[in-house]
C-alpha cells in the first residue's frame, strides 16, 4: 500500500512541475524600440512567481517583416509613453 501511495504522489508532483513548464516567463530578453504606428496588439500579462516583472507583450507589423511579439521593459520611458497612448487610442474605439 505505501509503494502505491508513493508512485501516486511521484506522478502528481511530476504533473504539477510538467504543467508549470508550460507558463514560464516569457520576457527573458527585452525587446527593441518601436513606433507607435506599427502596434497591432498590446498585452499586459500579470507579475507571477517565477517572473521578476509583469510582461508587457506587443506585436507588430511591418511591411517587410509581417508581424513579430516583443517583450518591452515596463520600466522604460518608452513603455511607459506606450501603455498611456494605447489607453487613449482603445478609448476612442479603434
Amino acid at each position: 500500500m505505501r509503494l502505491l501511495t508513493a508512485a501516486l504522489l511521484l506522478l502528481f508532483i511530476a504533473m504539477c512541475l510538467a504543467s508549470a513548464e508550460g507558463v514560464k516567463c516569457k520576457c527573458s530578453r527585452k525587446g527593441p524600440k518601436i513606433r507607435f504606428s506599427n502596434v497591432r496588439k498590446l498585452e499586459i500579462k500579470p507579475r507571477y512567481p517565477f517572473c521578476v516583472e509583469e510582461m508587457i507583450i506587443v506585436t507588430l507589423w511591418t511591411r517587410v517583416r509581417g508581424e513579430q511579439q516583443h517583450c518591452l521593459n515596463p520600466k522604460r520611458q518608452n513603455t511607459v509613453r506606450l501603455l498611456k497612448w494605447y489607453r487613449v487610442w482603445k478609448e476612442k474605439g479603434r
